[in-house]
């Protein structure tokens, strides 16, 4: 057990840190800004009061990542309180008034007092590398999910027609967009005039999407009011969709070349089903450090694929998933799983078993991305590629 515990309350520029020992005394209280000369003041005023000191925190990124950093360049150990767990600590304490120093002293307090808080392990390079491109890549997919709906509801108002029989998700349809939006302007140009447009931009399908827009302005004789202008918003949101898949395909390329520089890499991507972007985003959730989980039951729970019991009096047996679990390790190992049952006869077999108990397709798909996981703990753990279905056999 540590001397004394450090808690920080992070903040975007400045942090709040209180030390206690072990019997709860305040021994520091300080405001400090984030700034790294005096975040290593307060280091060293820390390690003066004592060596033996164990660090927490209620953030793991953002604005706490240069203390962080400083922390790990010390050795320094620390512990992660989530914030919505010092706040449900806070309400134990005296009074009801919210302070940076009370939250400090909470986080403090409560990693003097808890045995279940895990060390902070941010990751090796790759990992914290893997972590920044994956979150990139999803918020610009996230963008241009958002972009196509603009874009949708955009032509809508001109050209419902269209709208109607476009897939926007395609590259093709976003191409035409750039070009052409207006019945008048689609029938004027015809549809041999279209697919040779689209053909010099390497369009696949352009035919079929050429005679596709000639039906639809077919089917509208009427301009609308405020064409003009719309079809001028809709090359804009047309363009800003195709921006998007370029900024993906580049993220896709620098994720999939750093993801194949990890020692566990090879690996991982042996596991059917589990490729470049998933395996990235299996190593960005957990930091590519299998050890800091200690065994496949742990990580499975911090997946959320280990259910968690709520009994109570006479009610046995009523299992829930977490409410606390890492949503980006969930999606890779679901996904993963689902595109397994296409690819190996191994995770297939177990699927359609799992279906024939009774069970739907979420939670056979759920109880094989389990079954994976447990599969790719041994993997790594042994450092052996898949071999097929006996390893599978014998995951518990």
């Amino acid at each position: 057990m540590p001397e004394i515990w450090a808690g920080v309350d992070i903040g975007k520029t400045h942090h709040h840190c209180v030390v206690i020992n072990t019997d709860g005394e305040r021994l520091l209280s300080r405001r400090v800004l984030n700034d790294e000369t005096e975040l290593l003041q307060l280091i060293g005023d820390v390690l003066e009061i004592s060596t033996d000191v164990l660090w927490a925190v209620d953030l793991n990124h953002g604005g706490a990542a240069l203390l962080i950093g400083l922390l790990l360049s010390h050795g320094q150990p620390m512990a992660y309180l989530t914030g919505l767990a010092v706040h449900r600590a806070s309400a134990t304490y005296r009074g009801e008034g919210k302070t940076d120093a009370k939250d400090a002293f909470v986080i403090a307090d409560q990693a003097r007092v808890r045995r279940d808080l895990g060390l902070l392990r941010p990751g090796d390079e790759i990992a914290v590398d893997l972590r920044t491109l994956t979150t990139r890549r999803l918020d610009v997919v996230f963008d241009r999910t958002r972009q196509i709906n603009r874009l949708r509801a955009q032509l809508l108002e001109i050209f419902p027609a269209l709208e109607r029989s476009l897939d926007l998700v395609n590259k093709g349809p976003v191409m035409l967009l750039t070009g052409y939006q207006t019945p008048a302007a689609i029938r004027r140009a015809g549809e041999k005039r279209i697919e040779t447009w689209l053909r010099n931009r390497k369009v696949r399908g352009a035919a079929a999407l050429a005679k596709t827009a000639v039906e639809a302005a077919q089917a509208q004789q009427t301009a609308l009011p405020g064409e003009t202008l719309a079809a001028a918003m809709v090359v804009r949101l047309a363009k800003g969709v195709m921006a998007l898949d370029e900024e993906i395909a580049e993220l896709d390329a620098l994720i999939e070349a750093r993801f194949r520089e990890h020692p566990h890499a090879e690996v991982i991507r042996s596991l059917p089903g589990m490729g470049p972007k998933l395996g990235a985003e299996f190593i960005a959730a957990t930091g590519g450090d299998m050890d800091a989980f200690g065994s496949a039951d742990r990580l499975a729970g911090f997946a959320g694929l280990a259910p968690r019991p709520r009994d109570s009096g006479r009610i046995s047996g009523n299992l829930h998933r977490p409410k606390r679990y890492h949503r980006g390790l969930l999606r890779s190992m679901y996904l993963s799983a689902m595109v397994s049952i296409t690819t190996c006869p191994a995770s297939k077999t177990y699927y359609q078993r799992k279906r024939s108990e009774g069970k739907g397709h979420k939670q056979a798909l759920l109880a094989l991305a389990r079954r994976r996981l447990n599969v790719l703990w041994a993997m790594i753990r042994d450092g052996q590629c898949y071999q097929g279905s006996p390893p599978v056999a014998e995951a518990g």
